[in-house]
């Protein structure tokens, strides 16, 4: 099979304006595109549903149930950015979307900064998924707060889809159409069935951080964003997908709306069935829901068997994300090359390895906290690592709308376009920051971290130029 988006990662796109948007020239090498719309958005859904829906509830429960009201705010939010990634990948249909737009926006700076957040993001997001695992497998198999065995739990389901994105890209697909039915069904018949059961009394005050509405809406929003991470799945992958100018647009908002759905309902169910006092230390909120409606441990065991499938397809998918951002990086000399090899299934293998050697570090540094605090950790910094490219993404589409030519413009088209930008850059603005200064502290480190690895690639590269000529 060909390499996902082995030609067209590093061709920019030349822009035009936000009614008119550019027709993609021919592929001439004409890579095999794998993803059609249901397997591109199963990708989207696959990548949003894993680990948030089923250890966030307990995660937000101290804020009380403001934290719904966030959901219903985020809702909105991973809305518009699916058709914010639409609109861009009309223009730049290519593999690695996040990194390419601010790339062919700003200069090679901006594509880099975009493309180590969002990579950075990705392993530090498998990491906890990977945590978000141990609660469920405690359910069944009680592992009695034995953190070596927790920790071993967690890089066993870092480990395992690894291994399996060796099999390739249409694996990949597969496995993210299978299992996003496997926990979608479930999910809906718990946030459907289970709103029967609801017990008013258990939901607990609207506020009950200690702080102001707005402080907690934001502060739990912050977290919850983790939940919506994925929704730019699509749009990465774009050089994997058939028709991506129309088919990216499409799966993003269809796989947005369907996560959103299952996310709210069964929130509220989980809020209605669990009490308070119990939901916020409670380390599989799902299963203890489940125990509610069927007054025994059966139903619960259920929901661990669906959740451990559903974050290790959710893995799956996440794991081939963080291997195709810097692949692309990679094509254009901005990440390290080894990042540009491709093994014989179609996928970059060594960010495959990378990914998973750097969350295998993360989980083994953080753990010592205890699975909770170590979830939350992580959560945090991914909100401040997945807002980065976000920005830059809403800031690249203002741009080339304020580029656009008075005559090629339509009024109506241009006042959503930027009105759909306009509120993606101020929707994560706002969530970087409410995810509170430890996480944007920590979030910089990271984001910094990567400058010196700019500097010595882009040198190393003018360099080999001067002594080769430019090239034709």
């Amino acid at each position: 099979m060909t390499a996902p988006g082995t030609t067209d990662a590093t061709q920019p796109t030349e822009p035009a304006d936000s009614a008119q948007p550019a027709e993609s020239a021919p592929d001439r090498s004409a890579p095999r595109r794998t993803f059609g719309l249901a397997a591109a958005t199963a990708l989207v859904m696959g990548n949003i549903i894993g680990g948030g829906i089923f250890a966030l509830p307990a995660t937000v429960a101290p804020y009380g149930t403001v934290s719904l009201l966030a959901f219903v705010v985020l809702s909105v939010a991973a809305v518009l950015l699916a058709l914010l990634f639409g609109k861009l990948a009309r223009r730049s249909p290519v593999t690695g979307g996040l990194y390419v737009y601010p790339r062919d926006a700003f200069g090679p700076f901006a594509g880099f900064l975009s493309a180590w957040s969002y990579w950075t993001m990705c392993w530090v997001s498998i990491a906890a998924l990977a945590v978000a695992v141990v609660g469920y497998v405690d359910v069944l198999i009680p592992l009695r707060g034995n953190h070596a065995l927790e920790a071993a739990v967690a890089l066993a389901a870092l480990w395992l889809p690894a291994a399996a994105n060796f099999a390739g890209t249409r694996w990949v697909g597969a496995v993210q159409l299978v299992s996003t039915v496997l926990k979608f069904l479930p999910l809906l018949l718990l946030s459907t069935v289970g709103l029967f059961f609801v017990d008013a009394d258990n939901f607990g005050p609207f506020n009950a951080s200690g702080q102001s509405v707005s402080g907690a809406l934001a502060a739990s929003a912050a977290l919850l964003l983790y939940s919506f991470l994925g929704v730019e799945s699509a749009a990465v992958s774009a050089g994997e997908v058939r028709d991506p100018e129309r088919t990216v647009g499409r799966a993003s908002v269809l796989g947005t709306l369907g996560s959103a759905l299952v996310y709210l309902l069964g929130t509220v169910a989980v809020f209605g069935l669990v009490p308070h006092d119990r939901l916020v230390d409670s380390g599989a909120p799902f299963a203890d829901a489940v125990n509610a409606v069927t007054g025994g441990s059966w139903g619960g065991t259920a929901v661990a068997l669906v959740a451990v499938a559903s974050i290790t397809g959710c893995l799956n998918g996440w794991i081939l994300m963080a291997a195709q951002m810097p692949y692309a990086a990679a094509r254009d000399g901005l990440f390290p090359a080894p990042f540009a090899r491709v093994g014989k299934g179609g996928v970059p293998g060594f960010g495959v390895w990378a990914c998973a050697v750097l969350g295998t570090v993360l989980i083994a540094l953080n753990y010592t906290a205890g699975p909770d605090t170590t979830f939350r950790v992580l959560v945090l910094i991914t909100t401040f690592t997945g807002c980065v490219p976000y920005l830059l993404s809403a800031a690249a589409q203002l741009y080339w709308l304020a580029r656009g030519t008075r005559e090629r413009v339509r009024p109506a088209g241009l006042a959503r376009d930027l009105t759909v930008a306009a509120l993606s850059f101020a929707f994560s603005f706002w969530l970087i920051a409410g995810a509170g200064y430890a996480a944007v502290y920590q979030g910089v480190l990271f984001l910094f971290a990567g400058i010196p690895v700019y500097v010595w690639l882009r040198g190393r590269r003018e360099t080999t130029q001067s002594a080769t000529g430019p090239r034709p």
